[in-house]
């Protein structure tokens, strides 16, 4: 069967707590089924503002909410500002990059996510264990692909997960060292776009942005950002007076 004859179904999850706006309740519309969804099916998927989270995509279908919009740094015409050039400058230094191709378990890299969901996220922090872990970040159906960052003393420092897509790199997730000084979480943004433009692939997809998230303005200083609104990606932010 090609990939022009797969049918897909979407299942409407039941409500959960928002993970970006407190006392707000979610929904997602999940693919299904997700073993069929290829890199190449997911690269069209996430032009209609669908992410992936471990072998599950979704994306948001809130009863009365819009506000999670996918946005994506136009790589080609990105410039880093001035304090994002030093920040560059001094982690290419002090750290050596390593890109895993065929993501594997790894002890060293489980118990830095740990610390880093302990120290990062102590008000929603649970206990994890090695398949909740897996299931996250390891399993995909896609072109899924990890880049190791040790200082010189061959500690592990950050962890960054990305797909590879036909067009750009999709940020997945970034897990590092919190007692590391110098905005790693910065750093692999920067990092990913590089490889864009080393790979001549025009864009970033850095997940969801909601406005009103604190959490989620660290992507306003990433520029040109476009956003998907209703499928259409805007070079400008959508009026958002009815997404809530």
């Amino acid at each position: 069967m090609s990939e022009t004859e797969i049918t897909f179904g979407l299942y409407l999850s039941a409500p959960y707590p928002c993970s970006y706006l407190p006392e707000q309740q979610a929904r997602s519309q999940v693919v299904v089924p997700s073993h069929l969804v290829n890199t190449t099916i997911y690269a069209q998927l996430i032009q209609q503002n669908f992410r992936r989270s471990g072998e599950q995509v979704y994306r948001p279908r809130c009863d009365n909410c819009q506000a999670c919009i996918s946005v994506r740094l136009r790589t080609t015409e990105f410039v880093a500002n001035k304090t994002q050039r030093r920040l560059y400058k001094r982690h290419q230094q002090e750290l050596t990059a390593k890109l895993i191709h065929s993501p594997s378990y790894s002890n060293e890299h489980f118990e830095l996510y740990k610390h880093y969901q302990q120290t990062r996220h102590p008000e929603t922090y649970e206990p994890t264990n090695k398949a909740d872990y897996e299931n996250f970040l390891i399993r995909s159906y896609v072109d899924t692909r990890f880049i190791e960052f040790r200082s010189s003393d061959n500690v592990l420092r950050m962890v960054c997960i990305f797909d590879y897509l036909t067009d750009g790199l999709s940020a997945v997730y970034t897990f590092y060292d919190t007692e590391y000084q110098g905005s790693l979480g910065t750093y692999a943004i920067l990092y990913l776009s590089q490889l864009c433009q080393q790979w001549q692939l025009p864009y970033l997809y850095l997940g969801y942005w909601v406005k009103n998230s604190p959490k989620m303005n660290y992507k306003n200083k990433f520029a040109p950002l476009e956003y998907n609104w209703h499928g259409q990606w805007l070079s400008k932010q959508p009026n958002m007076a009815n997404s809530l």
